[in-house]
């Protein structure tokens, strides 16, 4: 959803198309900047990206908010050329128990040596975490810890910063930027109309009515982002 159609919906809701609407374009995009930047440090939406592996990866530009987790693209054994991974040494014993085809050629040896590798995995894995890892929001730079197997490429997990309204295709999200704005649009106009007071007139504005509004939706907006915050996701 673009700044543009963020704007029409806007004046439609505030004025239904018949009204003269005393915010013009630069005042609504202010509006609808600053109800983006309370929206945007509770966006919780990922995004996923592979990159070559270093122990410290540089992020400088990538507009990366958070990082949440950190995958190996690659396995312990690579796969084959046919898009096939190998057979698993531990379901191919099972089998040949069950079958009672008898001891394949140097099977039992090979099957030996693959529990003795995964014990040592188990045991490196115990003194340093594979694929611990550190994000320095300060410099952008991600630190990954492995264990054993430096794989060729990573997979990380993230939770981007936008940079513009526009950025944002979620459509949760997108509503809540523009209910948000309309609560605050709603604040502005009644701090608006309500600059004079009026005595002895045949009409009066909606100045009241629209300032209660506006912060009543503003309260119930803020409240249901606060009690539906990512906790996971550190605060820094």
């Amino acid at each position: 959803m673009d700044r543009q159609a963020y704007r029409d919906e806007i004046k439609f809701v505030l004025t239904g198309g018949v009204l003269d609407l005393e915010l013009d374009d630069d005042a609504i995009d202010r509006v609808i900047n600053s109800a983006f930047r309370e929206v945007q440090r509770y966006i919780s939406t990922t995004k996923i990206i592979t990159v070559p592996f270093k122990s410290c990866i540089d992020f400088t530009g990538c507009n990366i908010n958070a990082v949440t987790a950190v995958y190996r693209t690659e396995g312990y054994t690579s796969d084959t050329s046919d898009g096939t991974y190998p057979v698993d040494p531990m379901l191919a014993s099972q089998w040949q128990l069950l079958s009672g085809s008898g001891v394949l050629y140097n099977f039992q040896d090979y099957v030996l040596n693959y529990s003795a590798w995964n014990t040592m995995l188990q045991i490196r894995n115990t003194v340093s975490t594979d694929l611990g890892f550190r994000w320095d929001r300060e410099s952008e730079k991600l630190y990954i810890n492995v264990s054993t197997a430096a794989p060729d490429k990573i997979t990380v997990e993230y939770v981007p910063r936008y940079n513009d309204v526009s950025e944002v295709v979620s459509d949760y999200w997108i509503d809540i930027i523009l209910r948000l704005s309309i609560a605050l649009a709603k604040v502005i106009l009644g701090r608006i109309r309500g600059r004079y007071t009026q005595t002895n007139a045949l009409w009066t504005q909606d100045a009241s009515t629209m300032l209660e509004e506006g912060n009543r939706e503003l309260t119930e907006l803020r409240e249901h982002l606060t009690a539906n915050t990512m906790l996971c996701y550190p605060i820094d």
